[in-house]
Order: C-alpha cells, then sequence, then structure tokens
C-alpha cells in the first residue's frame, strides 16, 4: 500500500515550552497530521516530547534526527520506550550522525566513522526496543547483557542522510530516510540510492518512507526571504558534512568558495555563494500558491512527508507560511 503524503510542523516553537504546546495544538487542530522537531539543543527534545504528549490525540511526532554520538544505544532505546508508551503508534525514532560542529565545537566529541556509528546505533536500538538481551560487538559500538521491557509496537526508527553510502545504509536499516537541505535538481539521484538501500534489506523502495525538512517561506518579498537563507544556512555549508554534500549535488563551486570565504572569515564571500538561482532549488520561497506548489513537486519527486520549517521571519511570516498548509487549503 502506497505511504500517505503528509506535511508537517517544525518544533520546538523556541526554548518556551508553552510555544510549543501552543504550535502542536494550532497544527493539530489545522489538520496537520505531523509535527518533527530538531535535536540539537536546549530544550531537550525526548523530553520535550514526552512533556508534550499528553497535549495531543492524533498527530504523529517525530524526530529528525538525534545524534547518536551524545546519546548511547540504551539511552536512545529507553527513551524511546517512554515515549512510545504515551504515543503509541505515533512516534517516529529519527537519529543520525549531526555535524562537525555540533559534535566537535558543541559537546567536544570527535565525528568519526559516522556512517558505521549510525548504522550500528540502529541495529541495537532495534533490538533493545524489541526487549531482546544485547550481545553486539561493533566496530564503533559494544552492548552486552542488556534489556528492557519489550514495546508491543515498537516505533519505527528513521535515519538523517545526505550523500550515497548514508542514503543507502539508511534505506537499508531504517524505516524511513530523512532528507535535509538539498537541491531540487539532486533528489533523483537521492532517490536511486534510496533504491539500492532498500533492495539490499529486500524491501520495497516505495516502502521506506522519505522525510524532508523543507525550508519555506511564504512571502511577496523573494529577495528578502533569500537573504534570510544565506544568513541562515551559509554555516552549515561551511561544516564539512553539508559542504561535501553541496559538492556531490552539482555546485562544487561554490562549495569550494564556502570554504574559502569562511577559512578567512569572510562574511560576504561566504554568503555570496549562495546565488539567488542555488538558493532557489534549496530553499521553498514565495506566494502561496508557489510555495505549495514546490510541496507538491517534491511529493511527486518521492518525497512522503515534507517539514515545513518556515525561515527565521517575522512573526507574522511564520504563520503565514504555516497557515499555507493548513488541511483546509493545502491538499496532495
Amino acid at each position: 500500500m502506497a505511504l500517505e503524503k503528509r506535511v508537517a510542523v517544525t518544533l520546538p516553537a523556541g526554548p518556551n515550552i508553552q510555544s510549543t504546546i501552543d504550535r502542536l495544538q494550532w497544527a493539530e487542530a489545522n489538520g496537520y497530521p505531523d509535527a518533527w522537531f530538531s535535536d540539537s539543543g536546549a530544550p531537550d527534545t525526548l523530553t520535550q516530547i514526552a512533556a508534550v504528549a499528553h497535549h495531543t490525540s492524533t498527530i504523529r511526532i517525530g524526530v529528525a534526527v538525534t545524534p547518536v554520538y551524545t546519546r548511547s544505544p540504551s539511552v536512545i532505546a529507553a527513551s524511546a520506550n517512554v515515549i512510545s508508551q504515551l504515543l503509541p503508534g505515533r512516534f517516529v525514532m529519527g537519529i543520525g550522525s549531526s555535524s562537525q560542529t555540533i559534535m566537535g565545537q558543541w559537546n567536544g566529541i570527535p565525528l568519526e566513522k559516522p556512517l558505521t556509528r549510525v548504522k550500528e546505533t540502529a541495529q541495537l536500538v532495534r533490538t533493545m526496543l524489541t526487549g531482546e538481551k544485547t550481545d553486539f560487538q561493533g566496530e564503533t559500538l559494544y552492548s552486552r547483557g542488556y534489556r528492557q521491557a519489550p514495546l508491543k509496537n515498537p516505533p519505527p526508527i528513521y535515519i538523517g542522510a545526505l550523500r550515497p553510502k548514508m542514503i543507502e545504509m539508511a534505506a537499508e536499516y531504517g524505516d524511513g530516510v530523512i532528507f535535509n537541505l538539498w537541491p531540487k535538481s539532486a533528489l533523483p539521484k537521492m532517490m536511486e540510492h534510496v533504491a539500492i538501500g532498500a533492495a539490499r534489506a529486500g524491501k520495497k523502495m516505495e516502502d521506506v518512507e522519505i522525510v524532508n525538512r523543507a525550508m519555506v517561506l511564504a512571502t511577496d518579498d523573494k529577495a528578502a526571504g533569500r537573504n534570510l537563507f544565506r544568513a541562515a544556512f551559509a554555516p552549515y555549508y561551511a561544516t564539512p558534512v553539508y559542504n561535501k554534500f553541496l559538492a556531490w549535488a552539482g555546485y562544487a563551486d561554490a562549495a569550494a568558495t564556502i570554504t574559502e570565504g569562511w577559512a578567512k572569515k569572510d562574511r560576504d564571500k561566504t554568503t555570496g555563494a549562495l546565488t539567488d538561482e542555488m538558493i532557489d532549488e534549496i530553499a521553498i520561497i514565495g506566494t502561496e500558491d508557489e510555495i505549495r506548489d514546490r510541496i507538491r513537486s517534491d511529493a511527486d519527486g518521492g518525497v512522503h512527508t515534507s517539514i515545513i520549517a518556515p525561515l527565521a521571519a517575522s512573526a507574522a511570516d511564520l504563520q503565514r507560511t504555516f497557515d499555507a498548509f493548513r488541511s483546509d487549503v493545502f491538499q496532495f
């Protein structure tokens, strides 16, 4: 059976938990089927989900993504156990490697063997969620004798991925794949690697859910929207993970310019590498009709769930963006 096409609000809604509860309840009341949290710092995401779960009744909640270096597999599995009991059948555990900035600079943890670490975390967490006793010796992880109470309906595990090997591994070992910050011209070859990974596991490609965090802004001023994107995401593309991805996706010259500009602390050079054309490939900026058309186009290209993540604009622009995807005005 074909997977449903969905939209989601992005969470948290800032540092105040009540703001997140308000957005979550608004989304559920306005027909959003999903809400997906990022997980990079305070307030802690898995704690938040447990804290706000009772304020919901139908919406599915996911994480895109919890870094595998800052929590051990047993801690991830124990947290997922609690949340799954609070949101039975409505929780998705998303994991990923994160970036050098978050791991290395914020946490002092080397980003070593990310593909292997994510794969082994997925394997271990899946075992733990079923209540099996662990007996695992991998390249990056070891666990023996851990067991937790089994869940009747363990949550699916989705894996964040950008480039070919990670995408293939995510489709092979995960129930879904989470994308982020890709140019639309790269989607077809990204989907090719989903197919390769799914085939390795004996799965149908169409059974692997593709989740995408889409940077969206409903606006009549595209130039201002592009500048918001430049300011927010030029630093992302300066990190090795996203810089290599940008080059692989077809923008090698821009990736090199960003690296040079970042190394020289030349902000203009770094942000200037993100041309209008490139931003229009990655971000979704425009009128309500334009942004809805792009989300439908992404869905046609293989994305099942689009997380509507408004660019850092005013509160009015943020609400305008979310309003564009209320169930009474938007359907696939």
